[in-house]
């Protein structure tokens, strides 16, 4: 497949049963899936090389020889030798540094999944944030993740704590990784990787480390024991977070979030179709397919949705997460199955069982997991409605017929909203598009100026919406954030709507503009979404061309289409 084959070694017939054995296995590497290698000019003090590894889910394959499946835990050891002047980290619980040698020596003690094996390299630096946390970044950066994690991080920590017993792994710090990292964040045990793009939105930036800190609990410390079921992970980790941010931000916060992740939800699921077999909670993984292929919304929201639910079957959470932390107890450091989760929670709560709650028509465990389309039941967020209402109320403005754009324009100011306020209010836009000329032109003059100082969350979903409704006044703008973009998660999902309309030639004038400012997987992702139906075009002037026009391509030289997956500019989520 294209993600390696199994190496099978051979016992000694004369081995017994359960009798140890060494084997030892002498391998090189160079590039592989897991493995990212970025020249100075990919990092933002484009002084020094840097390479970051990302496992999950069947990548570490190409970085080590392992039993690369979630079912399998063991601690690991490693020595690693870099050049003077760069930094190595690892997460691992332990670690030493030979200076004279320039050699790193890291040990993790507790056992881990393949994929949680993590590796970065770097000019990086730190600085304590909190008693048991530090972040590392680049120069550069780190007086801006300072003033923003700063003392923040415990608070998580120590909240968490509360509802789900003690943190296990020591140390919780975080490194920031350059613009080209993959994936918003990944929770790697005692070290969580996140991108540095999304320092500039606050309450992104929250939401996505308290996701991670959730993880030490759902997923690191009790991991689902096979790809079909990653929802195990997701799902609880994303309750927990919920439930961390409830804690320390309040209820109607968290029911902000959850209505613009539910939003995200039931637009992928409009996409997809309900019969969908990915939209299953245990989807079934057929030989031969990548199981990074079966993570979608569904695995955390609609994992979420299910554990919501077996949480109010308890009448009050604090009761669920009394279930949860004995849940970690008994099954920490290993992996488990759907069937482990339920079966606990029947028997800590035998009143239950007793009512057959697992049965309760239209609600059975058993469709939860394996029946296709939405979540069977979603969680009450009446009380996040001072939050969502004035977006329900301004959305509504802005879309009903005859237009009234003075009342529209003066019954909110955006700059006083949150950000998942705004988002949520751009996405439903998104979702009409294209609107009536008249409602973009005047969405634009109220709100364009507004937006251009507000985080890349927000900014690009404006650029989605001008770009789907090709309203040319603002285009120079989609220009310009492109080329200060580095990263997949502003750069994919506009390329993506600009070649789905009518700007595949503007969008192919700024790709050859910024092509040598991208890593080479981002640039071959993006060269497949221009070539898909591309008929080739002829080399024209554009030195005339300005700003302010969509301009024409210079000359087709992408590279042949390939099937991809499900395209994210119809999704509207980041992480």
């Amino acid at each position: 497949t294209d993600y390696g084959s199994s190496l099978t070694v051979s016992l000694p017939a004369a081995l017994q049963p359960h009798q140890p054995f060494q084997i030892i296995v002498r391998y090189t590497t160079a590039d592989g899936p897991a493995i990212w290698w970025l020249d100075p000019e990919l990092t933002y003090g484009n002084t020094k090389p840097f390479v970051f590894t990302q496992g999950h889910s069947v990548c570490n394959r190409s970085f080590f020889p392992c039993f690369d499946t979630p079912a399998v835990k063991c601690t690991y050891s490693a020595t690693v030798k870099a050049p003077a002047g760069i930094q190595v980290l690892m997460s691992a619980t332990q670690s030493t540094y030979l200076e004279e040698e320039g050699v790193y020596q890291f040990y993790m003690e507790y056992p881990v999944p393949a994929y949680l094996v993590a590796l970065v390299a770097g000019d990086l630096i730190h600085a304590d944030i909190g008693p048991r946390s530090r972040v590392w970044a680049e120069p550069c950066l780190l007086p801006t993740a300072i003033s923003k994690l700063s003392g923040i991080v415990e608070r998580w920590l120590t909240a968490a704590e509360s509802l789900y017993g003690p943190y296990i792994w020591g140390r919780y710090d975080i490194v920031f990784l350059p613009p080209s990292f993959p994936i918003v964040a990944m929770e790697n045990p005692c070290l969580t990787f996140i991108i540095s793009s999304i320092l500039e939105s606050d309450e992104f930036l929250i939401i996505d480390v308290i996701h991670e800190v959730a993880h030490s609990w759902f997923g690191n410390a009790v991991t689902n024991a096979t790809w079909e079921e990653m929802w195990l992970s997701e799902g609880l980790a994303t309750y927990a977070q919920r439930r961390i941010t409830t804690e320390t931000y309040g209820a109607a916060f968290t029911c902000l979030e959850t209505a613009f992740r539910l939003d995200a939800l039931h637009r992928q699921m409009k996409l997809l179709g309900e019969d969908n077999p990915v939209s299953k909670l245990q989807v079934k993984l057929e030989p031969g397919v990548n199981p990074s292929n079966l993570m979608n919304l569904f695995t955390y929201e609609k994992g979420y949705c299910f554990v919501y639910y077996l949480s109010q079957l308890c009448g009050d959470p604090r009761h669920f997460d009394s279930f949860l932390r004995a849940y970690i107890e008994k099954y920490k450091f290993t992996s488990v199955v759907a069937q482990d989760l339920l079966d606990s929670f029947l028997n800590f709560f035998p009143e239950l069982k007793e009512q057959c709650v697992e049965n309760k028509a239209g609600l059975e465990f058993e469709r939860w997991l394996n029946a296709t389309g939405p979540p069977l039941a979603e969680p009450d967020l009446s009380q996040g409605s001072s939050l969502t209402r004035p977006v329900e109320t301004l959305f509504k403005l802005w879309t009903t017929e005859p237009l009234d754009s003075v009342a529209a324009a003066s019954s909110a100011d955006l700059t006083k909203w949150r950000t998942f306020q705004t988002v949520l209010f751009l996405d439903r836009l998104l979702d009409g598009s294209p609107l009536p000329h008249e409602v973009i032109k005047k969405l634009s003059e109220c709100y364009s100026s507004q937006l251009d100082s507000m985080n890349a969350e927000i900014r690009i979903r404006w650029l989605q919406i001008v770009v789907r409704n090709d309203y040319y006044p603002d285009l120079y703008k989609v220009r310009r954030f492109l080329e200060n973009q580095m990263s997949r998660m502003y750069t994919i999902p506009l390329y993506e709507d600009l070649c789905t309309g009518t700007l595949k030639s503007f969008a192919l004038e700024i790709f050859y503009q910024t092509q040598n400012q991208l890593h080479p997987n981002l640039r071959k992702t993006i060269q497949q979404i221009l070539s898909q139906g591309l008929n080739p075009l002829p080399a024209i002037d554009t030195t005339a061309v300005t700003t302010d026009t969509p301009a024409m391509v210079l000359e087709d030289k992408v590279s042949e289409a390939t099937n991809g997956a499900i395209s994210l500019r119809d999704v509207n989520v980041s992480a």
